[in-house]
């Protein structure tokens, strides 16, 4: 775990200046808050504000970022209201909660807008119960959530906005369908239903602490599309809540809330968060861990039994995801699967006809966007393989076909990088074999995704031109895919046949 997490590719250094640059807005969020005078309830609703800002808003383009960005207060302090309006009038409360989980879960069908404001609006709720708002309180948390929000803002599109160097990569949509077919659809009923459970269990391991066994049912359910997903994330959330409790036991308690040293720390974990976000859902789990625990220690109720109850919380809350996914309109890992490793097939093949075309000289093509998305959808299959492929997966059969899989897909990412290197020569010339061996990928691909007729092939040995070698490569790849994809599902859990 250590090595996955500290020699993970970062290329662009894009998980470094996405951490610098949370620590950055989330700590001027809140030197903001308190020169506004906000109380230290006010400066924590600030500074949760920023970094849901900063970390839940995955718009493609910058404007679009912007866009969502303004609108999370719009989402939040209408929440943030009925949460407090809502605090002595337990059932009412609750049932407002379980509707924000649920609406919040299905605006994720809108795509990362919908998600960041399910997000924002989820979390504003938690929030008032974490710090118990009320409505007296309101005036101070609607301007600490604007002012964090604002100063978030001006870090991310002005002091700090390195997004605009970057091409845009285009973000791969879920595959769509209808009614209870649609995967968001069943996943807000089935996160409601979680939720529930985990929220009467909750209530009755604690009456004041609850929203933890709810916050973990709904953090399971973020970024995830299958059964098996959401059953391993639900482990990987106990594993991290586990280690940072053990932690914040020997570095966080002895402290006792004192100031300058819980800063420091709350600085570390949100970099932490960010850092780790992208690779380990365990660790990034572990920082969230610590950051709840330094909070409460600010707040001055942090002690063993505390950090005990959050443990048996957290328990309750993915035992109610785990439920939830296996009795309540359950998505396979096997469908949700066959759809990602269908795309990322196909767009292959597109990445393939693109860079062709740079190579036949035409000048408006371009590959490299290609190979963005595709890098996308590779992170989709392995994010939806991740269950196959788990150390605790005692089907072993499975295990090594899933492994197959990914190590082929990774072979046809590679040749295709290679293969728009080449294109991006302005050296390099058409070679009208070319033309052939792209009729080879597009027909191997269609075998592989449609059930065309055809039977795909072992290429030759490999030429001696650059492109044509990679060609050769990919060829080979999706010729290998063949048994894996072909084998029946009840055997291997992957695609159709």
């Amino acid at each position: 775990m250590l090595k996955r997490v500290f020699v993970a590719p970062d290329p662009g250094r894009l998980r470094l200046r996405f951490a610098s640059r949370a620590v950055l807005g989330i700590g001027l969020a809140v030197v903001v808050c308190g020169l506004a005078g906000h109380s230290l309830v006010g400066a924590v609703t600030g500074g949760l504000a920023a970094l849901l800002a900063l970390f839940t808003v995955t718009d493609a383009p910058v404007r679009g970022q912007a866009v969502t960005t303004a609108l999370l207060p719009a989402v939040g302090l209408p929440v943030l209201a009925a949460a407090a309006e809502l605090r002595d009038h337990p059932v009412a409360r609750d049932l407002a909660f379980l509707a924000v989980v649920g609406a919040g879960v299905y605006a994720r069908r809108w795509g990362p807008r919908g998600h960041s404001l399910g997000v924002f609006a989820f979390m504003t709720f938690f929030v008032a119960q974490f710090l118990h708002a009320r409505v007296g309180q309101l005036p101070e948390l609607y301007a600490a959530v604007l002012l964090s929000v604002l100063t978030a803002a001006a870090v991310r599109f002005g002091l700090w906005c390195y997004e605009r160097r970057l091409p845009p990569a285009p973000v791969p949509a879920a595959p769509a369908a209808g009614g209870l077919a649609r995967v968001t659809t069943r996943q807000a009923v089935q996160a409601t239903a979680g939720s529930a459970f985990a929220l009467v269990l909750g209530q009755l391991v604690s009456g004041q602490r609850w929203y933890w066994a709810v916050g973990a049912t709904w953090w399971i359910f973020v970024n995830t599309a299958s059964r098996g997903e959401t059953l391993v994330r639900g482990f990987r959330r106990v594993l991290g809540t586990v280690i940072g409790i053990a932690l914040g036991l020997l570095v966080v308690v002895p402290l006792h809330g004192a100031p300058l040293a819980t800063a420091v720390l709350v600085a570390a974990s949100v970099f932490g968060i960010f850092y780790t976000a992208a690779v380990s859902y365990t660790w990034m789990m572990l920082w969230v861990t610590l950051l709840a625990e330094l909070l409460y220690g600010l707040l001055g109720v942090l002690g063993p039994g505390l950090l005990a109850l959050r443990l048996a919380e957290t328990a309750v809350g993915a035992a109610g995801a785990v439920l939830a996914v296996l009795f309540v309109l359950p998505v396979t890992t096997h469908t949700t699967t066959d759809a990602w490793i269908q795309r990322a097939l196909r767009c292959v093949h597109a990445c393939t006809a693109e860079a062709a075309a740079r190579l036949a000289g035409d000048q408006a093509a371009d590959p490299a966007l290609r190979v963005a998305e595709l890098e996308q959808l590779l992170g989709r299959v392995r994010l939806s393989v991740a269950p196959l492929v788990h150390p605790l997966n005692p089907l072993l059969g499975r295990k090594r076909r899933a492994r197959r899989v990914l190590a082929l897909l990774d072979d046809c990412a590679r040749e295709i990088r290679g293969l728009v290197t080449v294109a991006a020569d302005p050296e390099a010339s058409h070679d009208a074999r070319l033309a052939a061996a792209c009729w080879r990928v597009e027909t191997a691909v269609e075998a592989l995704t449609e059930g065309a007729p055809g039977h795909v092939t072992h290429p030759a040995e490999p030429p001696a031109e650059p492109a044509l070698a990679h060609l050769h490569g990919l060829e080979r790849a999706l010729s290998d895919l063949a048994e894996p994809l072909r084998t029946p599902p009840a055997a291997t859990g992957l695609v159709r046949a």
